[in-house]
């Protein structure tokens, strides 16, 4: 019974090995990833392990002047006003890995994250995001900055792993499971920099599907997945009409021979409307029902029936040159996303953050987006790196930062009173930030990081929460920040 007990008492204390995105973007923190693999709790179940760590630290948001004004570029917990000292993450992982033999065999992994990041990783929609359709509110609008909770809980991964003795080996994951998309990882510990990058809030978190994966040879590696969606439980579709949907994955890894470099291509397709609830509004709200009961021209009163689909394209590298003693490393990300959808209001008034749609109408939203990161590292010695990251974020329009995408009426209908209208696209919407970190390795298993951060760009800063605000109550920056982070991992 004791020996039980403390089992039990393990697992609710160990904490999570560092889980990285399935394109194996782990090299962006070989160092981090070093320090933790090795270390975890043992159950009494052979080979059964825990392990994981504890994040906190303190951050100081130079701009704004309320409790409730965000720079919109950030992920939620990087951009509490002024000083805040934050409870990042407890992260707790139970796994029983495969083992590298090519035989039948099975296992399991199970993530969970507490603190202040699940609070926003469970939904990083803008606060005010939620949609009004005849008198029912409906929609997914997040936290806003004011809203930190450290007892939030965020389950990251829940998956049974297979391995088919096929070939080389054909393993399987099945369940829920992190984003194949993406150069910096949901554990924050993993990546170079202590806050998430602008391309970060871009890239979907996780899926809950199917995902096959299978090694060719030392070299190229490759992935094929079916999911809900990104970032749900549920199917992509959000509109009840148009039948199930769902996503389709791709990836491709290529490792240089040597070891030292490899480059990723990720790729994913959603049939419907993706809850992709990154920053930027159109593409996670776009209107589903209204739930009132009367009726017009024989439909019920504020019908809406949806068509959409989304593409993102993203390819990372990186490379530890030879000539360095694997003390420096390089890296570059790029993406691009496209967002495509029409929705059909019969009879009612519509609101979809800016946008105020009234009368019967079909209305086409659309958008493209794109991006690049840089980033390096360098490794001093055992105790002390440097690392820098610059990224830009732009888009054809607005959509993505939060103040208009592409408004169609192609029938009827008006939107902000005016209608119908054509194409509304607006140039020149472009985010931009730079970060440099610290970090110092000074005591086993513990790391210590502190970190500058800028961003500008357009609207950058907005006082309630994510939407462009009436003329004059944004800024484009620059916004500055300050931090420190103490991770100790077992």
């Amino acid at each position: 019974m004791i020996k039980n007990i403390t089992a039990l008492i393990g697992v609710l204390v160990a904490v999570a090995s560092l889980s990285l995105a399935d394109s194996a973007p782990e090299a962006s923190a070989q160092d981090t990833k070093k320090m933790v693999q090795n270390n975890f709790v043992e159950t009494a179940q052979k080979g059964v392990k825990l392990s994981g760590y504890v994040d906190t630290g303190y951050s100081y948001n130079f701009t704004g002047s309320g409790n409730e004004s965000t720079v919109d570029s950030r992920f939620g917990s990087d951009t509490a006003q002024r000083g805040d000292f934050q409870l990042y993450a407890v992260k707790i992982t139970l796994e029983k890995a495969m083992s590298s033999e090519n035989k039948a065999q099975a296992g399991f992994r199970a993530d969970v994250m507490i603190g202040e990041d699940a609070n926003y990783l469970a939904d990083r929609a803008y606060p005010n995001s939620n949609t009004t359709l005849g008198g029912a509110t409906v929609g997914t609008g997040g936290p806003n900055n004011s809203d930190s909770n450290s007892n939030s809980l965020f389950l990251e991964q829940a998956y049974v792993s297979i391995r088919a003795p096929v070939g080389n080996g054909w393993d399987f994951k099945a369940g829920k499971f992190v984003s194949i998309l993406g150069y910096e990882v949901i554990e924050r510990p993993a990546n170079m920099n202590t806050t998430y990058g602008i391309l970060f809030n871009q890239m979907p978190l996780y899926y809950t599907g199917l995902l096959s994966s299978y090694k060719f040879d030392d070299y190229i590696d490759a992935k094929l997945g079916v999911v809900n969606g990104s970032n749900t439980d549920n199917n992509t579709t959000l509109n009840p009409n148009a039948g199930d949907g769902v996503a389709l994955l791709a990836a491709l890894n290529i490792t240089a021979p040597g070891g030292n470099a490899n480059w990723s291509n990720n790729f994913q397709y959603s049939t419907g409307a993706d809850n992709n609830t990154a920053t930027g509004t159109l593409d996670s709200t776009i209107p589903t029902n209204t739930g009132g009961t009367a009726t017009l021209n024989g439909q019920p009163l504020g019908t809406v029936t949806q068509s959409a689909y989304n593409i993102i394209y993203n390819s990372w590298g990186n490379w530890v040159p030879k000539f360095a003693d694997g003390k420096l490393l390089f890296a570059v990300q790029g993406l691009l996303g496209i967002t495509n959808g029409d929705f059909s209001v019969n009879g009612a008034t519509v609101t979809s953050g800016p946008f105020t749609v009234t009368g019967d109408g079909t209305y086409s939203l659309a958008s493209t987006y794109y991006g690049a990161g840089a980033y390096a590292k360098y490794q001093f010695n055992d105790w002390f790196y440097l690392a820098s990251r610059g990224e830009y974020l732009g888009s054809n329009n607005s959509a993505k930062f939060g103040s208009q995408g592409t408004g169609t009426t192609t029938s009827g209908g008006r939107i902000n009173g005016v209608g119908p209208i054509s194409s509304s696209h607006q140039t020149g919407n472009n985010w931009w930030e730079y970060t440099i970190t610290a970090g110092f390795n000074v005591i086993d298993n513990m790391l210590i990081r502190v970190e500058y951060r800028l961003d500008w760009g357009s609207n950058i800063q907005s006082p309630n929460g994510g939407y462009v605000q009436p003329s004059g109550a944004n800024s484009g920056g620059p916004c500055q920040y300050a931090g420190a982070e103490v991770v100790y991992s077992f």
